[in-house]
């Protein structure tokens, strides 16, 4: 069996990247697809998976869902809480193993960000290790992020990891920390898959996560504050959840790319804290607001807006960042297959469409009917 057909294992379908990426691997390929899902019974992880191709696919999902096998695991315990024969069983069938669960949560404790990433990928590289004891273990990914990178300034290159950086939050050092511990290991066949900001799809602005930049788009949608914490020049690397799932698809599915590391980033083409604000600002039709240092803005009376300003407070060294992502290295291996990092401001009204049409995410919109509302089906 070859990577060409071979079951790829991949963790956090459920969750925004895992699931663009599982649709395309039932789209463009005829692989079995394994799924860890966290959930009380197989049957429990299955029904989950269901529900995903359902937001995927609508009425289409049934052509998908015997490709698909769900199987409940946990991925901080040991054997993933399997027993011997069904852990063996998974790794005897994973030729390609894609590590996309991990917790994104800004607020949760060192430790706690620690048993869920680096635990998750310590179990990971478990069943790596046996699926090579089998002898199938062509590729293991580990879908990472730029933000490893932490508060480093100046440019950041793909072979870079550890240069000194310290943390804005436990989850930029869990992260570095599990991208360590994949570095570590002896003759595993590896690929570091780092996306920076991901938003919405570039053509149907659909997102399942509203999460970073859309916080300070909401408060501006609704006129909360008159200012913003930000430095005007600061680079804000975002990037479109279609680009981060054809690169991650496409790195792993080519022949090369074993311990290499990548940036899906906007790199060169990253936006500003300046050029945001003015777009999202004549798209809602409110004022353009003030540009300050996060001391300044915090210092501030923000009056009836002070619980979503802490709500936000999270977020805000992400807009006022001095590193640039070097992604050159991407670039050169993306571009034969037509796949190519779009500026912001080239989708940010459709972004905006979906955000608002969805609520900021209060009433979630299926991906299909998103995509078919795009299509003007």
């Amino acid at each position: 069996m070859t990577q060409a057909d071979g079951t790829v294992l991949l963790t956090g379908a459920t969750g925004f990247v895992g699931m663009e990426l599982l649709a395309r691997y039932l789209e463009r390929t005829e692989r079995p697809v394994l799924t860890i899902v966290r959930a009380d019974s197989h049957e429990a992880a299955q029904e989950r998976i269901d529900g995903v191709l359902t937001n995927l696919f609508g009425y289409g999902a049934g052509r998908y869902s015997d490709r698909v096998t769900a199987v409940a695991g946990d991925l901080t315990a040991p054997r993933l809480g399997l027993d011997p024969v069904r852990w063996d069983w998974l790794a005897a069938e994973s030729t390609m193993i894609v590590h996309c669960a991990a917790s994104v949560s800004f607020g949760l404790t060192l430790e706690e960000a620690r048993t869920i990433n680096v635990g998750g990928t310590r179990r990971m590289l478990d069943l790596a290790g046996r699926a090579q004891d089998f002898g199938v273990l062509e590729r293991y990914a580990q879908v990472s992020t730029a933000y490893v990178a932490g508060t480093h300034a100046g440019r950041f290159y793909e072979c870079d990891l550890d240069v000194g950086q310290s943390f804005n939050n436990s989850y930029e050092q869990s992260k570095f920390e599990s991208e360590q511990l994949v570095r570590s290991t002896r003759d595993l066949p590896f690929t570091v898959l780092r996306p920076s900001i991901v938003v919405g799809d570039r053509q149907s602005g659909w997102t399942s996560a509203f999460n970073v930049l859309y916080w300070p788009l909401r408060a501006l949608a609704r006129g909360l504050f008159p200012a913003v914490p930000a430095i005007p020049s600061a680079p804000v690397d975002v990037v479109s959840i279609d680009y981060v799932a054809d690169g991650i698809y496409e790195l792993c599915e080519s022949d090369g790319g074993i311990r290499e590391t990548y940036h899906l980033t906007a790199g060169a083409e990253a936006s500003t804290i300046a050029e945001i604000a003015e777009l999202a600002s004549g798209y809602f039709q409110q004022p353009l607001p003030r540009l300050l240092s996060p001391a300044e803005f915090l210092s501030a009376d923000h009056g009836v807006a002070r619980p979503m300003l802490e709500e936000g407070a999270r977020y805000f060294p992400y807009f006022s960042v001095q590193t640039t992502f070097d992604d050159a290295f991407t670039r050169a291996q993306l571009q034969p297959a037509g796949i190519r990092v779009a500026p912001l401001r080239e989708y940010m009204s459709r972004l905006l469409d979906y955000a608002t049409w969805s609520r900021w995410g209060k009433h979630p919109i299926a991906r299909v009917d998103a995509a078919a509302a795009y299509a003007g089906v």
